[in-house]
């Protein structure tokens, strides 16, 4: 679970006090359970706008040093809670949530052991100005209290963007910088939401139109404010940062030709933790390197087979070819974007026949914006809100569109839109369960492992209907298979920036630029990137499971929502859920006379 926190807790008193012995677990539960969901309401402004709550109005979080400290001893005090109560005497649901809250807790300590969690605090993808950055595209604006909260997000931002500073000089001093290569260019990130008047930025378009709810006085006040803000709030705090990062932070980064997190002081322990804490399995650095190596020689092969299917020679020449063709690549922005949104709504029409369980919120298809676009990813999802009246948004890359093919647009849609990531964070915002689990349970093993294996469920649609598509998700299931390598390799067996690019080029059919950005983000994300090819496989493995105990009986919508009615879960937690479900079914199969 993810948390963008505040100060001190409005709970901090509570939480500090000796824990009352309850007879029944369920009431203790049950009691804990709803503390901890204030308080992370309490510590998350922006969890708490999108669900309605006004608690977090105006505010970005604490993500000072402080504030850190604060909640790592209020988590301490909530385990010791939580371990107060049999986890055997509560009814099956409550178990799940305490398995979660088990887990989430054990993981922060734990990271807390090393001094990376607490001084590294932004990655090449992404760092303080992601806090204003998608503040008109995810705020609630319909009356004045909504635009109040929005002008005093941004007026928060400079003090923001001093605890980021402060934490990262301390990061500078005990050799925890980024890797110089990945962060090359990441100051546009920066600058690029910079504008030469308040009217030019981004946030003015909350201005675009005044709602009806508003006032005519009201509505220039709001806009006196927000030029007072957008100026003093966001201009400011964001060349504060730029400032940092050009004269301070950028001359000491990392230059080691291993840029692995491992190089670092206590790396390998760290990197370590942060295999099992995104993968959410024992596993180690070793082992899962040995698995991506099984799992890209089984793709491969798999790969020959389509290639020789296209009538080309070699896997090789065919992936040359679909590099080089200018026939799959797209020449004009607007048509990409539209060609993309008819892919998604053609996949939109096989939903109910794979899913009993549908989310009632949609999602759309839209560009990511500008100034984040260049070195980014291809695409991503943003999840929406009913109660702020937030759509779904699929983002899609239009920079480098020579990059682009549309052979792989099937395999992306379904994963970042529907079957994957929409369908699932969607869908759990929407399960019969406690809010907390509803809002705040985010484990990348499950959330990511969906949207592979989602990828594969295109196959069952028909998505794939050319080599080139087959190749396309071949290609991107390889590309996750790639990871286990060059993550591990990376940061935990010294290679560098550019072993891990050859190998990507020698083994997918991503384009150079593809790779080279995906390179840089396993490189400043470690462990991360794990997450998808572990969850898929522990996904594909159950459904097996599932598909040879019912044999004929087996019903896959069922499995599907059956895998996804908890929400985001850890994969151990999946597993036995999934299990059970199974016994369930046999147990209600007629006996054979």
């Amino acid at each position: 679970m993810n948390r963008s926190l505040l100060a001190v807790s409005t709970l901090a008193i509570a939480l500090a006090m000796p824990t009352v012995a309850y007879a029944d677990a369920t009431e203790d539960f049950t009691e804990l359970r709803e503390d901890v969901w204030q308080w992370t309401l309490d510590n998350s402004p922006s969890l708490a706008t999108s669900i309605g709550d006004r608690r977090g109005d105006g505010q970005l979080g604490d993500n000072s040093l402080e504030g850190y400290e604060q909640r790592l001893a209020e988590t301490q005090i909530l385990l010791e809670r939580l371990q107060d109560i049999e986890a055997a005497d509560l009814p099956e649901d409550m178990q799940i949530d305490y398995a979660l809250l088990q887990r989430d807790f054990v993981d922060t300590l734990q990271g807390a052991e090393f001094d990376h969690s607490r001084y590294v605090v932004f990655t090449n993808r992404g760092g303080p100005q992601n806090a204003i950055a998608g503040l008109p595209y995810g705020s609630p604006l319909f009356n004045v209290a909504d635009y109040e909260s929005y002008i005093g997000r941004i007026e928060a931002f400079p003090g923001y963007v001093a605890n980021t500073i402060a934490r990262s000089e301390t990061a500078i001093e005990l050799g925890l910088t980024q890797a110089c290569e990945p962060m090359e260019g990441y100051e546009r990130s920066i600058t690029g939401l910079l504008a030469g008047s308040p009217e030019e930025s981004i946030w003015w378009a909350a201005f675009a139109e005044q709602p009806a709810t508003i006032s005519d006085a009201d509505w220039t006040a709001l806009q006196d404010r927000a030029r007072d803000a957008i100026t003093d709030g966001a201009f400011a705090g964001l060349q504060s940062f730029a400032d940092f990062y050009t004269q301070e932070y950028a001359p000491n980064c990392r230059a080691d030709e291993a840029p692995g997190v491992g190089s670092t002081p206590n790396g390998q322990a760290y990197y370590a933790y942060r295999v099992r804490s995104f993968t959410t399995t024992d596993m180690t650095p070793q082992e899962v390197h040995e698995l991506g190596l099984s799992e890209v020689a089984r793709i491969r092969a798999e790969m020959e087979e389509v290639a020789a299917e296209a009538g080309f020679d070699s896997r090789e020449e065919f992936i040359e070819h679909l590099r080089t063709d200018p026939q799959y690549y797209p020449t004009d922005e607007q048509l990409y974007l539209e060609h993309t949104a008819a892919l998604a709504k053609e996949i939109d029409g096989w939903m109910p026949r794979l899913f009993g369980n549908l989310p009632r919120l949609p999602y759309t298809v839209l560009p990511i914006p500008a100034p984040s676009a260049p070195g980014n990813t291809t695409a991503y999802y943003e999840p929406g809100s009913m109660a702020t009246g937030q759509p779904g948004i699929y983002r899609l890359n239009l920079t480098e569109l020579d990059q682009r093919p549309l052979w792989e647009l099937p395999a992306l849609t379904v994963h970042e839109a529907v079957p994957g990531h929409h369908h699932q964070i969607s869908l759990q915002q929407e399960l019969d369960m406690h809010p907390l689990r509803q809002n705040a349970a985010f484990f990348t093993a499950f959330v990511e492992g969906w949207g592979l294996y989602s990828e594969r469920l295109g196959i069952e649609m028909g998505l794939y209907d050319t080599p080139a598509k087959q190749m396309g998700r071949l290609s991107y299931e390889m590309w996750r298979a790639n990871r286990l390598v060059v993550d591990t390799g990376i940061h935990a067996m010294g290679w560098t920036r550019q072993q891990a690019v050859d190998y990507m080029l020698d083994n997918t059919a991503l384009s150079e630029a593809n790779i080279n950005a995906e390179v840089n983000r396993y490189i400043t994300w470690p462990g991360q990137a794990l997450a998808y090819k572990l969850g898929e496989l522990k996904i594909r493995e159950l459904r097996s499971r599932a598909e040879e105990a019912l044999g004929e009986d087996f019903d896959l919508r069922a499995f599907h929502d059956t895998v996804l009615e908890n929400g985001a879960v850890p994969l151990d937690v999946l597993e036995a859920h999934v299990d059970g479900w199974i016994a369930e079914q046999l147990a209600s199969e007629p006996e054979s006379e």
